[in-house]
């Protein structure tokens, strides 16, 4: 099973925020690698960078490597509607995601193992595909209810709270209310620079 797993630290640099959620290595120093560090004179970002960048952050918020990415966006253009906000709410109906949403996992990456050892079910079945693409109305369960990074997520409660899921902390259970429209997507990501990349 493919996934990143170099130093986060570096890639969030590299964009100019913890796409990765906390970090405490990154306030240190918020600019990218380099011998001269942040004092190197930059050339003006070309119209292609910036839109690859912006496809690069969304590739590593979500944990989700090339090929799969492309295949998302091109799914995404067949659907009728606004194709950037189609994409981010693939990427949000992504089982890890929704994991993490939940605050059932600290991070992303997090979620994608807890996933994938079988801590978590869905409508009362064990489901370990961290890519699994839930559906308005689907149940999550927390299925290894003393598993110490969960109990530990769901109790720092530092999650940014959507309003299209519906959590009963009590007993683990989530439920995907409905997919969300962009306005409650609250990752920063330029959808539209992505679309203008992919429609070269």
């Amino acid at each position: 099973m493919a996934r990143y797993t170099g130093p986060k630290t570096r890639i969030s640099r590299r964009f100019g925020e913890c796409i990765y959620g906390e970090d405490k290595y990154f306030n240190r120093r918020k600019y990218s690698a380099g011998h001269h560090g942040n004092s190197r004179r930059r050339s003006k970002r070309s119209e292609y960078l910036i839109q690859l960048m912006e496809k690069q952050k969304a590739k590593y918020t979500y944990g989700i490597l090339e090929r799969q990415f492309e295949n998302l966006f091109f799914e995404s253009t067949r659907k009728k509607g606004i194709t950037g906000e189609l994409l981010l709410q693939a990427c949000e109906r992504r089982l890890d995601n929704i994991v993490f949403r939940l605050n059932f996992s600290p991070s992303r990456p997090s979620a994608r193992q807890i996933v994938s050892h079988q801590h978590i079910m869905v409508n009362n079945k064990v489901v370990n595909i961290p890519s699994f693409r839930l559906k308005p109305g689907d149940k999550i369960m927390v299925k290894s209810k003393n598993h110490p990074v969960i109990l530990d997520s769901i109790n720092k409660k530092n999650k940014i709270s959507v309003d299209w899921l519906i959590l009963d902390e009590k007993n683990m259970i989530g439920i995907f209310r409905s997919i969300p429209n962009r306005k409650q997507i609250p990752e920063n990501i330029n959808e539209q620079l992505i679309v203008e990349l992919y429609s070269k």
